[in-house]
């Protein structure tokens, strides 16, 4: 793997950064965890920009996780209506039903016990532990992923990536250093053409000091489509078909 990065430079740069240039997005003022879940399951696969006005609307609809498992799932559609994806409100639905039977309505804490829930994958279930209760959890979706990669130089199987996000947490403060991971992902370590001159750990960066930061994570190719030849019959006699 070569020389390991400064992690106390890494963390203590970024933290700093963080705290200074985060955007005030409405889910990072507060530690709800039922409304840090509507935040992530409304964020996959949608912009920032677009999920706020929809985040407020959804929230002033229902305000607790008993009144989403109680509503009627057309109205919770509707109130998702615009976002796309409508698997993730019934998902989210689910997952407030089965918080409201298994849970008395509250959110456990630990990442394990929230993969339990339906719709909560192992990435949302660290979002919601670190964010909401504080819990040392590495967050590891493709942003997690692409930084962790650059800062170390290399590709790595998911397995080893989860391990070497661990190392880079702080013991304090685990829970803003993942947001400055997810924040540096969406505004200077890019999939294409990262800017590397503003970003604050690029002295600390494998990927930069190699030239390689283009190249991390690699682009996996997509198998090719296999061919396939049907044949149909078809049977007539004068105005008659064989069906």
């Amino acid at each position: 793997m070569g020389q390991r990065p400064n992690i106390p430079n890494i963390q203590q740069k970024l933290l700093r950064w963080y705290r200074k240039n985060a955007r005030p997005l409405p889910w990072r003022q507060m530690s709800d965890p039922y409304k840090i879940w509507v935040s992530e399951a409304m964020l996959q696969q949608t912009q920032v920009n677009t999920v706020i006005p929809y985040y407020f609307a959804f929230l002033k609809r229902f305000p607790t996780i008993s009144s989403l498992a109680a509503a009627p799932l057309q109205d919770v559609l509707k109130a998702w209506e615009g976002l796309g994806y409508y698997s993730r409100a019934r998902n989210l639905q689910k997952g407030a039903q089965h918080v409201y039977v298994n849970y008395l309505g509250r959110l456990p804490s630990h990442p394990e016990d929230l993969q339990k829930i339906p719709g909560i994958g192992p990435y949302m279930a660290s979002a919601i532990a670190s964010f909401a209760f504080g819990v040392r959890a590495p967050l590891l979706d493709v942003n997690g992923k692409r930084i962790v990669s650059r800062i170390f130089g290399k590709d790595f199987p998911e397995e080893i990536l989860r391990t070497l996000a661990y190392q880079l947490l702080p013991t304090k403060h685990s829970s803003d250093f993942n947001q400055a991971i997810m924040e540096l992902g969406q505004t200077f370590c890019l999939p294409k053409n990262p800017r590397c001159t503003p970003c604050p750990v690029q002295k600390e960066c494998a990927a930069h000091q190699k030239g390689i930061q283009n190249e991390i994570p690699s682009r996996k190719t997509k198998p090719e489509r296999p061919t396939r030849r049907n044949f149909a019959l078809l049977a007539w006699k004068g105005n008659r078909f064989l069906i």
